[in-house]
């Protein structure tokens, strides 16, 4: 099968990543000795430097880590909590029913920093000046910008200069819009990072005793300060067209702390899969499983229009089971082990017919009656919403895109990381600090009552979703992309396509693409187009128009512009990666 570059396989470890730059840096990591962890961490604070229109320091990731000291998965939760004032009845009483797409009003903690610096901390041995280096380089000497960034920045670019001044200084140089390949530079976030390392190493004492220093000075510190006073006092404008003043709090980042959780997991053909909880979308990823453990998907083949019609059909199911019952467990009653049954799954595959379904219907795990949110009347429009990279409006309201890194050492570690939020677009850059904040709130629901309604201290249900497979009880493969709501379908593809289709990493990845916008967006303003789904061209013509025929609204689009999934896999005796070509920025390294 013809693939875009070669699957790479070695023994000595492997980057993936969503940029090239970061794998670059994942790599020097553990060519210098760093294991895994030290590696990721690294990786992902450059992402923040040459990504900034996809994840940014002010952000949340979810991250999966497999430490073969320990013999199992473990999820390290850095998705921050909405603050203390958030609750339904402030945002009513500012006349919303929906939470803002941009600006201060959808702002959570930012959980980046402090999940990254408890990986370091409890899995790595590199120092915070150690792992911290790269980013600072970049920021402060310069990299090359993309073009989407440089595309991002034309869009949002007047709304910059006439409501947020503190964007327009940091991504605006000269008052002009950078170039694509221009050598871009953030000098204020290389002296907050600076400034990050001088306290830790002040602090004195053990390698994690300088960790804790660094993430007290983020959540306690100078960083909390400046958040707390920028938020407090400026009202700025957001999607809703109305300037807000924000809901963050210095104390609010001050009672966060990253937490360590047991994975979520179904076995799949001598599989076993691993997600985040129900704070995620992941365990849609599960659910798909279970319904698609009913067919025999081999026989079918990949890319057949009897395989598009039932992956998609068994995801329309699963995403309404996430709209009626995903939420922050801490909050809510999330009846997980119902979810992931067999009968329960088989009960929901009967719903599965030879035609498309139009309708979102959620089920009723153990006999539990299912209430759906109200989504706003909006009119219908094309199925392309978060295709390739974020749409951004002028208002800088983003459809919701990431990053994603894999690594994988000699030693036996693995990690799964979606680094994503604090887009440069989403809120005003923090004076001093040279980055603006998580707008993950956005995904919460103003209406009370519902599993994901806004509260104080509870997370968002993300659509961060990292993802790992044991094979025969043997840490195998490591793998996610960016895209939102369709995260948990693209790496579902990939999966099946290697588990039943027996390509390897960079066939599955390069295979052509898929997707459904059936169900509600989990970003604002929370639109849906039921029954759409999305193909790239490079699908057999007879398959698209067969896929009409059963009642799909199929929309042919770009052949290499859907999904960007990246992978390294533990196989054989042997370390393995792949990296998608989409978007040209993606890159695999390793020996």
């Amino acid at each position: 099968m013809f693939t875009t570059r070669p699957e790479l396989v070695g023994d000595f470890g492997m980057v993936a990543s969503t940029h090239w730059l970061a794998s670059a840096t994942g790599m020097s990591v553990l060519e210098r000795g760093g294991n895994a962890a030290d590696a990721a961490v690294a990786a992902g604070f450059v992402l923040q430097v040459v990504e900034p229109h996809l994840n940014g320091p002010g952000g949340d990731v979810p991250i999966l880590i497999f430490d073969p000291a320990q013999g199992k998965v473990e999820v390290v939760c850095g998705q921050g909590t909405a603050p203390a004032a958030a609750t339904g009845e402030a945002l009513g009483a500012l006349g919303l029913d929906l939470v803002p797409g941009t600006g201060f009003l959808p702002n959570v903690v930012p959980g980046s920093f402090g999940a990254w610096l408890l990986l370091l901390e409890r899995w790595g041995t590199w120092t915070v000046r150690d792992v911290l280096a790269p980013a600072i380089h970049y920021a402060d000497k310069g990299h090359p910008l993309l073009g989407r960034v440089s595309s991002a920045l034309e869009t949002v670019a007047d709304m910059f200069r006439t409501h947020w001044p503190t964007s327009a200084a940091t991504w605006l140089p000269g008052d002009a819009v950078p170039k694509a390949g221009s050598h871009f530079t953030n000098p204020v976030l290389a002296a907050t990072y600076r400034r990050i390392v001088d306290e830790s190493e002040a602090a004195g004492g053990t390698r994690e005793h300088r960790i804790r220093a660094a993430r007290d000075a983020w959540y306690r510190g100078f960083v909390a300060e400046a958040i707390g006073a920028y938020c407090g006092g400026t009202e700025v404008m957001d999607t809703s067209g109305t300037p807000h003043r924000g809901l963050m709090t210095a104390d609010d980042l001050a009672a966060w702390e990253p937490t360590v959780e047991e994975p979520v997991t179904f076995d799949y053909h001598g599989h076993t899969v691993c997600k985040t909880g129900p704070w995620g979308q992941g365990p849609v990823f599960l659910q798909q499983l279970a319904l698609l453990e009913g067919y025999d998907l081999a026989a079918m083949g990949p890319g057949s229009a009897d395989w598009v019609h039932t992956v998609v059909e068994a995801a329309k199911l699963a995403f309404a089971d996430r709209e009626a019952w995903y939420g922050d467990p801490r909050f809510s009653d999330v009846p997980l082990g119902d979810l992931l049954s067999r009968p329960y799954a088989e009960e929901r595959r009967k719903l599965i017919g030879d035609t498309a379904s139009l309708e979102l219907r959620p089920g009723a795990p153990g006999g539990r009656a299912p209430r759906l949110p109200h989504y706003p009347d909006l009119p219908d429009g094309p199925a392309t919403a978060g295709a390739g990279e974020p749409t951004v409006a002028a208002s800088g309201e983003v459809r919701g895109d990431t990053c994603h890194l894999d690594v994988a050492d000699s030693g036996g570690m693995m990690i799964s990381a979606t680094p994503s939020g604090g887009w440069l677009q989403s809120s005003p850059t923090v004076p001093g600090l040279g980055f603006c904040l998580s707008t993950r709130g956005q995904m919460f629901f103003v209406e009370q009552g519902l599993p994901n309604s806004l509260r104080p201290g509870a997370r968002p249900r993300t659509t961060l979703t990292p993802s790992f497979a044991m094979k025969d009880g043997k840490p195998w493969l490591a793998f996610g992309t960016p895209g939102g709501d369709f995260q948990d379908q693209w790496t579902l593809h990939f999966f099946l396509n290697v588990v039943h289709g027996g390509m390897n990493l960079q066939e599955a990845i390069d295979f052509p693409e898929f997707h459904t916008t059936h169900m509600p967006n989990s970003f604002y303003p929370r639109d849906t187009h039921p029954g759409h789904i999305l193909l790239e061209d490079r699908h057999d013509p007879a398959v698209v128009q067969e896929l009409r025929r059963r009642g799909h609204l199929a929309t042919v689009g770009d052949g290499w512009s859907l999904g960007h999934v990246s992978a390294v896999a533990r196989e054989d005796g042997w370390l393995k990666a792949a990296a998608n070509p989409r978007g040209m920025q993606g890159y695999a390294v390793g020996r």
